[in-house]
């Protein structure tokens, strides 16, 4: 202390810029320390574009099968981290009372969801450096423009982080778990991940396409596979569930 009294340095909450870069470390730390996150963001892609590319189980169509099914576990890493992940290990946090908490610290709410963000984003780029390294590996070779790749990967990062939180912030954690979980099988068959969407009927067809998981991986292999532009439907389908997805989630997620 001073002659004055007062403290030095003078207390006071860190800078925006530092609590937000604290809080996404540390958010990154807690999801890469966790074993079961880790089996679904890391293990489950891997293992299924390895037994998929090397074992002749699904019809990808000419061409190398991992060619066909690289883009769509690209797509399934991101969903896996920015839904599932994220959706389950919110809802716990809510649910044990660590949100309330963490919303009255100084940090603000919307800085506090921005790094729950950040840390996806972080998780997605070591999934993707891996998987990379695996599908070429296994024979990939890749085309297109990266810079439509990283549009396609941060729409469908939105997409999916508002849904994950939307589900995190209104369901109960035992609901969240489950539901995720579920959504996560349901979309991994009936996505375009790892079944091409011509083997549905039509009717479904239509409707699957309009699925997050089936543009993100559709615009993918758009790119990466057939060497094509900005897959603009595809860009189109994801921004629209970005918004409805982080609206609602803005709107009716509950921090207690």
């Amino acid at each position: 202390m001073t002659a004055t009294g007062a403290y030095a340095p003078k207390p006071g909450r860190a800078p925006l810029g530092r609590m937000l870069a604290a809080q996404t470390a540390l958010e990154t730390r807690l999801l890469l320390r966790n074993g079961e996150q880790l089996l679904l963001t890391v293990v489950i892609p891997t293992l299924l574009l390895t037994l998929f590319s090397v074992v002749d189980i699904v019809d990808t169509g000419p061409g190398p099968a991992v060619d066909f099914l690289a883009p769509g576990v690209l797509a399934l890493a991101v969903m896996s981290t920015a839904f599932t992940g994220q959706a389950i290990a919110t809802g716990f946090e809510r649910r044990y009372g660590v949100l309330k908490r963490l919303g009255a610290s100084p940090m603000p709410r919307w800085a506090l969801m921005t790094a729950k963000t950040g840390s996806v984003l972080v998780t997605e780029v070591l999934q993707i450096a891996l998987l990379t390294v695996v599908a070429l590996a296994l024979g990939w070779s890749p085309h297109g423009n990266p810079l439509a790749v990283l549009l396609l990967l941060l729409l469908g990062t939105a997409a999916f982080s508002g849904l994950g939180l939307l589900m995190a912030g209104t369901l109960k954690a035992e609901a969240t778990l489950a539901a995720a979980n579920l959504v996560f099988l349901l979309l991994l068959v009936g996505g375009g991940v790892l079944v091409p969407l011509d083997r549905f009927p039509d009717a479904a067809q239509s409707v699957l396409g309009l699925l997050p998981i089936a543009a993100l991986s559709d615009g993918l292999r758009d790119v990466l596979q057939h060497g094509a532009g900005v897959p603009w439907e595809d860009v189109g389908i994801l921004a629209v569930w970005a918004v409805l997805g982080l609206g609602a989630a803005a709107r009716f997620f509950k921090w207690e």
